[in-house]
């Protein structure tokens, strides 16, 4: 998903990346930044990101100012990724890894066509976070983590949290061969699981008049 003209995120197994303008005024960038992390704090707090300077010089001081600004959202940078000598200096200065980037970089593609499909369990205090959509075939235990930019599908039981839609998109949905989580989330709306008996069928959440609902999996329609 692009977050703006400036600002692009990328996600894979390896986690999150976010590529800044290298033209852009500096105070801009940060306070695109500041504004796009602040709007999609379900998805970005308690992240590592390896965040990609391409060809922009930049000091040591701006890359401070840059990790104190994505700290107040919850994030941390992991490695600097840059076309210019002086820039990987300036991150390993503020003690980031840095690493060489080629000087024409090809374009970052899309989100929207990526989808994450991961064959494992969660395991309380895992996190699985991805910008697009994610399957994953196994259980999500109690006090694991999903957190996806699109829907989640979840071919085993899904017992810990779920946020789907998590860049604000409020159309995903959530499905799972057993549905009892902690808690659901889509988009900025919150629903905690319902007070029920163990369901033993394929379910699925999605937002239906500001509200989540989860239904059987045979009345989805599209």
């Amino acid at each position: 998903m692009a977050m703006s003209d400036l600002i692009t995120i990328k996600g894979s197994r390896d986690g999150l990346r976010l590529r800044l303008d290298a033209n852009a005024a500096w105070p801009e960038l940060l306070s695109r930044l500041d504004h796009h992390l602040g709007e999609r704090r379900g998805f970005f707090h308690g992240a590592s990101l390896v965040i990609d300077l391409g060809e922009r010089e930049v000091s040591p001081a701006q890359l401070d100012e840059m990790l104190a600004l994505i700290r107040q959202h919850g994030v941390q940078a992991t490695a600097i990724d840059s076309s210019e000598r002086a820039t990987r200096a300036a991150a390993r200065a503020v003690g980031l890894a840095a690493r060489p980037l080629p000087r024409y970089p090809e374009p970052m593609p899309t989100v929207e066509a990526e989808a994450l499909m991961v064959m494992r369990t969660l395991r309380s205090g895992q996190v699985l976070r991805h910008t697009g959509h994610i399957t994953l075939i196994g259980d999500v235990n109690p006090g694991a983590e999903v957190i996806a930019g699109g829907s989640v599908v979840v071919w085993g039981r899904l017992r810990g949290l779920v946020h789907a839609g998590a860049l604000g998109d409020q159309s995903a949905i959530i499905c799972a061969l057993e549905l009892t989580p902690t808690q659901l989330r889509i988009a900025d709306l919150i629903a905690r699981a319902p007070d029920r008996d163990k369901v033993s069928r394929p379910e699925f959440a999605r937002v239906v008049a500001g509200e989540i609902v989860v239904d059987g999996w045979e009345s989805f329609k599209r």
